[in-house]
């Protein structure tokens, strides 16, 4: 897989593409990319300019983050379940002090 472009060639690209001197397909091919890499480009463009319904880039990675969090606290009450399971056998009914 090639390595992805540099943000600001993107955004010329785009731009190059909006003007409409040329048609998407010319302009994809003189920058060396492909047609439907160009109008993917130009429809996260919209996203991000909110012209467009979508996940922003911002919104995308608060989610990733958010569900990694989450994975995480789901693996901490896991091991608290586990070990309150284990002390809860470990402790006999006779063990514990008289109630009133």
């Amino acid at each position: 897989m090639p390595a992805p472009h540099p943000q600001e060639f993107r955004d010329d690209a785009v731009a190059l593409a909006r003007k409409g001197d040329a048609p998407v397909a010319k302009i994809a091919k003189d920058l060396g990319i492909s047609e439907s890499c160009l109008r993917n480009w130009m429809r996260a463009a919209d996203v991000e300019a909110g012209a467009r319904p979508g996940v922003t880039v911002k919104e995308s990675a608060e989610l990733r983050e958010l569900k990694k969090r989450n994975r995480l606290l789901e693996q901490e009450n896991e091991i608290l379940r586990r070990a309150a399971a284990y002390f809860a056998k470990e402790i006999s009914p006779n063990d514990l002090p008289a109630g009133p």
